[in-house]
């Protein structure tokens, strides 16, 4: 069968008003680039006169500024799940124009499937290759594309010619069968593979095809400062310290590590350090940092949704396919993300914070409990089903004027109940094993910035008796004193339980 060739601007005007639109990529590698700027278009102009034109979008996780950019400054977004990273998108949110659903990245696919999110009318899916009996060869990242595929009435693939089509070889797309049909997911380490290469429609969906040549918009992160430095130095001392006990085996075990410039250390420290053994990664998100570390073979292999990597080291790794073909796998997030496989495989589970409180409970997307940052992502799958799960963060933010360590946190994302470890530049709080005043001494003693040590040690004292103290009065007090002076630092409790 062959293709209708549209321009970008062609196949934006298949999206009509009220629609549900399912995008490729995980981060900016692998979304689309040139579609999505033409809706926008599309919605100014109706918008101009003086009608309605808003759209609902689904994705796997974020996308580049080309789609959750654009489409929020034309207003043309009523609807957005799962996560996003983009600042024009998250002031909207925060405005409340854009009806936000923060999801587990695990279970959005299904959520799809199950109908949950109503139905999908156009995918929008960037491949590097596609054949004339619909097999879709995708870029960098696997997403949730076979499940939008499957779901919407018509297809749109933006045919990438940045990307080299060697990358098709990375990809192991398989979608489970839904209850009560659904079996366990065989992958039992990293490596395995258990799909196609590539996500098979039928072709009359696809209703044409976009031909561009636009790299993916790619994020850099700033090198590792002292701080950041010493984090990834703790909690390298951590895993060495629980594998010299035996509670982490001699070979090791998989890593999962969250983004950003305190995953780049940490896994740096992890590199360098070498007492622990060269190791596998099972995770959502690859970085620059990964490959460098497969180079020098600390890192042996790499599970991964997305290679959310700079277009240098993408361009890298399509130069040498005969040394990471065999090193690196692309899934779905239902998958590199999948609850089951986490557990089974004893997944280290290693996330940041905002912020923690003193019993170990963490917030991981809220700024002073009510404006989003970004959104969960893929932080609770891991976290609640790792092997060991550890958090990390500053213990300050703001020169000083914020404490990451609280009395109760002002949003809760993951519960004491499965965090194991919080670690801060100041020190490691292993929490296993403790009862709620225990932990709360831990991070206390060990996490706390000395600026903020006595204050929580002082909100300790004014907490009433129960299995967690707390002064409900006072709990969020820290907060309330940022809104009111721009500093954490209480100088009296008293002012807060009044």
């Amino acid at each position: 069968m062959s293709f209708t060739i549209l321009s970008a601007a062609e196949a934006a005007s298949f999206v009509k008003h009220g629609y549900t639109v399912g995008i490729s990529g995980f981060t900016p590698a692998g979304s689309p680039k040139a579609v999505a700027p033409e809706i926008a278009k599309i919605a100014e102009a109706e918008h101009a006169k003086g009608n309605p034109f808003q759209i609902s979008v689904l994705s796997g996780a974020s996308t580049g500024d080309s789609c959750d950019g654009v489409l929020t400054r034309a207003k043309a977004i009523r609807y957005r799940a799962p996560y996003t990273t983009n600042t024009d998108f998250r002031n909207a949110v925060n405005c409340g124009d854009i009806a936000y659903n923060d999801i587990h990245l695990s279970q959005m696919a299904q959520e799809i499937r199950f109908g949950f999110l109503g139905k999908v009318d156009v995918a929008i899916i960037e491949a590097c290759d596609i054949t004339p009996d619909g097999k879709i060869f995708l870029t960098a990242a696997g997403g949730i594309s076979p499940t939008v595929c499957e779901k919407a009435d018509k297809i749109i693939i933006e045919l990438n010619s940045a990307h080299n089509k060697n990358i098709a070889g990375l990809h192991d797309v398989y979608q489970p069968l839904d209850p009560p049909y659904r079996r366990e997911i065989p992958i039992y380490k990293p490596s395995d593979r258990i799909g196609t290469t590539y996500v098979q429609v039928d072709p009359k969906k696809i209703i044409g095809i976009v031909e561009v040549n636009i790299p993916d918009e790619a994020r850099g992160f700033t090198a590792p400062d002292p701080i950041t430095d010493q984090i990834g130095i703790n909690v390298a001392n951590f895993l060495v310290a629980d594998m010299k006990r035996g509670i982490i085996p001699p070979s090791f075990l998989p890593l999962q590590s969250g983004v950003g410039n305190i995953a780049n250390a940490v896994l740096g420290a992890l590199g360098r350090d070498k007492t622990i053994p060269n190791f596998e990664m099972y995770t959502e998100v690859i970085q620059d940092s990964v490959i460098d570390l497969m180079k020098e073979g600390r890192i042996k292999f790499g599970s991964t949704c997305s290679l959310s990597v700079t277009n240098e080291c993408l361009d890298e790794i399509y130069r040498d396919m005969n040394f990471f073909g065999d090193k690196l796998v692309l899934r779905q997030s239902e998958i590199s993300n999948n609850p089951e496989v986490i557990r089974r495989l004893g997944i280290i589970s290693m996330n940041t914070a905002i912020e923690a409180d003193i019993y170990g409970n963490i917030n991981s997307t809220h700024i002073a409990g009510t404006k989003m940052m970004n959104g969960l992502g893929g932080s609770g799958d891991f976290t609640r089903n790792a092997y060991i799960s550890i958090f990390s963060c500053p213990s300050v933010a703001k020169g000083g004027k914020i404490s990451s360590i609280v009395p109760m946190v002002s949003h809760h994302d993951h519960s004491e109940h499965s965090v194991n470890v919080i670690i801060t530049e100041q020190g490691i709080a292993d929490l296993r094993g403790k009862s709620p005043l225990e932990r709360a001494k831990a991070i206390i003693e060990n996490c706390a910035h000395p600026d903020y040590k006595q204050l929580l040690w002082d909100y300790l004292k004014i907490a009433s008796k129960g299995q967690t103290p707390h002064c409900m009065k006072a709990a969020l007090g820290m907060h309330a004193a940022l809104l009111d002076k721009g500093d954490m630092k209480l100088t009296d409790w008293a002012e807060y339980t009044k």
